[in-house]
């Protein structure tokens, strides 16, 4: 009967558990939906009885940067604050206001409001009083709003927020663009984040879990408390337990600590990420004060010079990546499909690893990576107290920056995708004793909050005046340091080294130094997926201008916004797995106009390559093929025409080449291994578009008002083949149960709306993003285009 009450629970509250790294089952409620928005200023808006009537509905997650500037049909400005940095986005001034009735019987109870995440400077009203404020516009943070609330009343909340001025390097976002949640406990409870699970001692047999509960009484007398404390296995069966009773002093903390034996602990890793949960309930006699639900793996790191890293005692390169918070056509939104998307496209293309560039993520995306099987670098800072844009977090950081490293690590550390913290990235004059002693100061906070996991930090500008920092980490982070790694480990051969960003034209030298270093644990590109802002680093790069415009995406990912792969991806396919092949081939003419005063350093660029056997215009003149292979020899065909086998190894940085002239038909690439075909790939040229296909990555949505189908539009020839030069513009439509929430195509240079139902194909495809509704039924997304046969697609809410 006890674990029939527990698994009850648990499948009530995980329902959302994606969502929060702690989840009150007795009293945690999703605040999303209903708020009233206003895009503006708006004088006396945080007013309990003011008029909001005349303000738009908006549910949350929100990012207002990304919707139509009013009175236009883009989201992109010339004259943006954020240029090239932010992709010509605007910012400004955001109102919110949402209302919720606490009961009158609820009068003992404690209210607090979560914000996962807002950007950037916040304040809360309640009730027309101030609740708090908080300026860092990605750590998670926390309101006691007890005494402001009015029982039996409706109270009224209304958020501030401001995005203002030169304050980022790359696309922010701006507003509510993650979850806020309301918590209703007892006075009795478990503070957020107050449970934190460690794994110290782990063989085959067994494991110990070190469980550490801290418990709060805000009553103003003494309270006899049990803390219970299970530990639940994936099927919900109990795999152990303790209990400990304790009197607990009125108007104080006290941290209970417990260890649990677990028999054959199942382990979490890449290939097989177990999670396991704790349930952790406060009793007073019989009567349930509080339960916190926490999920944890059981996994152990080991990192030095000679061994390398390594998960659970066994060898792992970490194949890692760089990413920026933004969703694509999504804006910021971080809704939980959207980041558990991104995981599963990165792990489907080999990544084992991602490094959060350069803030903590939302608690969703760390969710998704315990449970893919996705290890994390979970990063703090972009600067400390020197600028790098005039308004950015320099101005908080010496008050506030401990706080909100402090929010990360408490927030995150019971996640075991998480393997190490960072501390900073490219800290202006890093190397200064005082900007040294910031950095002792702030490892020294994490490793009093999580000594378990090692500390990084990215640090550029590489030289041996960078060897005090380093000193003070766990972990040396190169940031394209290629360069370096020979003559430092010369000079301090047991520091451990990792690319904490590399240029994606180097990939084949910084992969090959992790192959060959075990004290280079990895590499991660910059970046895995391409993002808004920072426009244009992968075409026209450095020094950027405000002529670079309508440039609004990064465009170096190894996939695009949309989630595709790019070239440089499959590149890396070859440098990571066996068997691989794909086929590309230089245009005739540059795919964008060049910038002539780039600078020779500034190379997050591919090659100019595509995936296309169309250039009707050129016909007969020379074409350049490459082929990029892990197999041991491969073939080119042209028309089944074999224009010879060559070699694809180290030697040959896994690419041949091979010089033809265009012609129609098609190209064809054959991988070899044992003298055997063991892959294949394949470019054909497509006749006129004649038809349009859609593919939903998921036809089963939960009717959760924010679950969401990715659905890709192709435009075909007759014969099923992508055209790849086709630029239809296509219409949408949906009905029944779900909405058109975004739509998008990858093109860096497009200035198209990504709310209106309507976008063009660029190399014969595009994005459609449905989100469902409250209701379950069933949604139906057509889409036509002039001249072409329309196509329909269902999708089903449930």
């Amino acid at each position: 009967m006890k674990n029939y009450r527990i698994i009850i629970a648990l499948s009530i509250v995980l329902l959302h558990s994606s969502l929060t790294s702690q989840v009150h089952s007795s009293g945690q409620m999703l605040f999303d939906d209903g708020w009233r928005f206003h895009r503006g200023g708006c004088l006396g808006a945080e007013d309990r009885e003011f008029d909001d009537s005349g303000w738009r509905v908006v549910d949350l997650p929100h990012d207002w940067s990304i919707e139509d500037i009013p009175g236009a049909d883009s989201p992109f400005d010339p004259s943006a604050i954020s240029q090239v940095n932010g992709g010509f986005t605007v910012g400004g001034t955001g109102w919110y206001r949402n209302s919720f009735i606490a009961a009158q019987e609820d009068s003992s109870q404690k209210f607090q409001l979560y914000f996962e995440g807002s950007y950037m400077h916040t304040t809360v009203w309640v009730n027309g009083q101030t609740a708090g404020i908080h300026h860092y516009g990605y750590t998670s943070f926390i309101l006691d709003i007890t005494s402001l609330v009015r029982f039996g009343e409706k109270n009224t909340v209304a958020v501030k927020v401001i995005n203002e001025g030169e304050n980022s390097r790359w696309y922010s976002g701006s507003g509510l663009y993650r979850h806020v949640w309301l918590i209703k406990t007892n006075r009795i409870h478990i503070p957020q984040w107050g449970v934190t699970i460690t794994t110290p001692d782990i063989s085959s047999d067994a494991a110990r879990v070190s469980i550490n509960t801290m418990v709060k009484n805000d009553n103003p007398m003494n309270g006899e408390i049990t803390l219970k404390t299970r530990i639940i296995d994936a099927a919900g069966a109990e795999q152990g337990m303790s209990e400990l009773t304790l009197s607990l002093q009125p108007q104080t903390a006290v941290e209970f600590k417990q260890a649990i034996p677990l028999s054959l602990p199942k382990l979490w890793s890449c290939d097989s990420p177990y999670l396991y949960t704790v349930v952790s309930s406060i009793y007073q006699g019989e009567n349930l004060l509080d339960r916190v639900i926490t999920p944890f793996g059981v996994r152990s790191l080991s990192i030095t010079a000679d061994h390398g890293f390594q998960l659970n005692g066994n060898p792992l390169k970490l194949r890692g990546g760089c990413v920026h918070h933004d969703n694509g056509p999504l804006g910021a939104k971080a809704y939980d499909r959207a980041e558990e998307r991104r995981v599963e496209l990165l792990k489907a293309s080999g990544y084992n690893a991602i490094r959060c560039a350069h803030n903590p993520p939302s608690p969703a995306f760390l969710h998704a990576c315990d449970r893919l099987g996705m290890m994390v670098i979970d990063e703090a800072f972009d600067m400390w107290n020197e600028p790098k844009n005039p308004y950015d977090y320099h101005l908080f950081f010496e008050d506030n920056g401990l706080d909100d490293l402090a929010s990360m690590v408490l927030r995150d550390r019971n996640h075991p995708s998480v393997i190490m913290w960072s501390i900073g990235n490219e800290i202006v004059n890093i190397e200064k004793p005082e900007n040294v002693e910031i950095g002792r100061w702030l490892a020294a906070k994490v490793r009093q909050l999580d000594p378990t996991r090692p500390i990084t930090q990215a640090v550029n500008r590489l030289a041996e005046d960078k060897d005090t920092i380093f000193s003070i980490l766990d972990v040396s982070g190169y940031n394209y340091g290629l360069n370096n790694y020979l003559p430092d480990h010369q000079r301090v051969p047991q520091r451990i080294m990792m690319a904490t960003e590399s240029y994606p034209l180097e990939s084949y030298e910084y992969w090959m130094a992790v192959v060959d270093h075990p004290w280079i644990i990895g590499d991660f590109v910059w970046t895995s997926f391409d993002y808004l802002g920072e426009a244009s680093i992968g075409w026209r790069g450095y020094f950027q201008k405000s002529d670079f415009y309508p440039w609004n995406l990064a465009y170096c990912g190894d996939l695009d916004i949309c989630g595709w792969k790019r070239p440089q991806s499959y590149y890396r396919d070859v440098l990571w797995q066996p068997d691989q092949i794909s086929l590309f081939v230089k245009p005739p003419v540059p795919s964008f106009e060049l910038n002539p005063l780039k600078e020779y350093w500034s190379i997050w660029n591919w090659f100019d390559v595509a995936a296309d056997w169309n250039w009707e215009s050129y016909e007969k003149t020379p074409a350049e093929v490459y082929v990029y292979s892990s197999c041991e020899k491969v073939e080119l065909f042209q028309n089944g025409k074999s224009l010879g086998k060559k070699t694809t190894s180290r030697a040959d940085r896994f690419t041949a080449t091979w010089q033809t002239a265009f012609q129609p038909g098609t190209l064809k690439a054959v991988g070899y291994k044992a003298g055997k075909a063991c892959a294949t790939a394949q470019l054909t040229t497509a006749s006129s578009p004649t038809q349009i296909k859609l593919t939903a990555d998921r036809r089963i949505l939960q009717a959760n008002n924010g679950d969401l189908s990715y659905v890709t539009v192709e435009v075909l020839d007759e014969h099923g083949i992508r055209h790849p030069k086709a630029e239809n513009l296509l219409h949408f439509s949906v009905s029944g149960a779900a909405t058109l929430v975004a739509v998008g195509n990858a093109n860096p240079i497009s200035l198209e709306s990504v709310q209106q139902p309507q976008r063009r194909a660029w190399q014969g495809r595009c994005l459609a993003i449905l989100k469902s509704g409250k209701t379950s039924g069933l949604a139906t997304l057509t889409v036509s285009s002039d001249g072409l046969e329309s196509a329909q697609i269902q999708i089903e809410i449930k």
